[in-house]
């Protein structure tokens, strides 16, 4: 795929109008509010023989939102004896948390991290392990447009509640120290890390890798790719609900969750990339508000940095986190 977008000199320049909801922060505060009234928080923690003898593993329940159980990942370094920092961490379009020896690199790095279950996801090499009790309306297979007739109803509406309760789960367990916690995500990953760094309070970072749900009208006129391609066969079915549909994704679309974010921030960018075009990258990255840094990989696609990235990860991790 060649490079098909804006010119790297015009995206480090582009800051497009954002549609916004004009509730966006009320309609987040009262669907907060209401799970925390509704379904307290609570948390079973089970510890795992993976094999591994450097990294102890606990496999994690906790309440998400309307009170199912979400599945969760707790890594941290063998035989540490203080409270660690810890990096939250959610997953990418179609996958789960995986199994229990994955996603283990920046625990072997001297952090705890935290890996969150996708509700109704978990599929090709990323296992999950829990469901969606939710579903309402027509919507194109998959999950981007499940839900979409309303933001009370759209699934990320959950799965976001979902990552802010991974948060909290995180920094309630006495071995993490609370005041070292970040987030981090690729793909509909970094779309989490956008809203969970958002909507929660007290975190050191976020890692935000080619966010998916960002700057969204714009990234279905550039591309065909899956998953937006299943808002397009939506809106191609549904040609009357377009501007109805663009109103509930102004509620998620990650460039307004960046404006709302104040710490820093690590983002990545594949100029090649065909799944989150660039543009829609650098709108996010250019409405975040808090420090931030982008790598740029020219010759890359959805795939950005790879290996490359992750040890950017443990750089940027070691120095929010200590």
């Amino acid at each position: 795929m060649p490079q098909f977008d804006l010119p790297l000199s015009e995206l480090e320049r582009y800051a497009p109008p954002h549609e916004e909801a004009p509730d966006f922060d009320e309609f987040w505060r009262r669907t907060l509010a209401e799970q925390d009234e509704r379904h307290p928080l609570e948390v079973t923690c089970t510890p795992v023989d993976t094999g591994l003898t450097q990294v102890a593993t606990d496999d994690v329940t906790f309440t998400g939102f309307g009170g199912q159980p979400i599945k969760a990942w707790l890594h941290r370094p063998a035989g540490a004896t203080e409270p660690l920092g810890c990096v939250v961490t959610y997953i990418g379009y179609g996958g789960g948390r995986g199994l229990s020896h994955e996603h283990t690199l920046l625990a072997q790095a001297g952090h705890a991290v935290l890996v969150m279950d996708n509700r109704g996801q978990g599929t090709g090499n990323r296992v999950g392990d829990t469901g969606d009790a939710f579903s309402t309306g027509a919507s194109a297979p998959g999950f981007l447009t499940s839900g979409i007739d309303s933001p009370e109803t759209y699934y990320y509406r959950r799965l976001f509640t979902d990552a802010v309760r991974a948060v909290q789960v995180a920094r309630r367990d006495p071995r993490v120290d609370p005041g070292r916690v970040m987030v981090s995500g690729g793909s509909q990953g970094g779309a989490i890390s956008l809203a969970a760094a958002a909507l929660s309070e007290g975190l050191r970072g976020a890692i935000v890798d080619v966010p998916f749900l960002a700057h969204v009208r714009r990234a279905t006129e550039l591309t065909d790719a899956a998953p937006y391609s299943e808002l397009v066969r939506y809106l191609h079915a549904h040609r009357d609900r377009v501007e109805r549909t663009f109103r509930t994704l102004s509620y998620f679309d990650g460039v307004g969750f960046a404006a709302r974010v104040t710490v820093p921030g690590l983002f990545s960018v594949g100029l090649r990339d065909e799944i989150c075009p660039p543009s829609a990258v650098y709108a996010a990255f250019n409405a975040y508000a808090g420090e931030k840094e982008i790598k740029v990989y020219a010759y890359n696609g959805h795939e950005h940095g790879g290996s490359y990235q992750e040890a950017e990860h443990i750089r940027f991790a070691r120095r929010v986190l200590g």
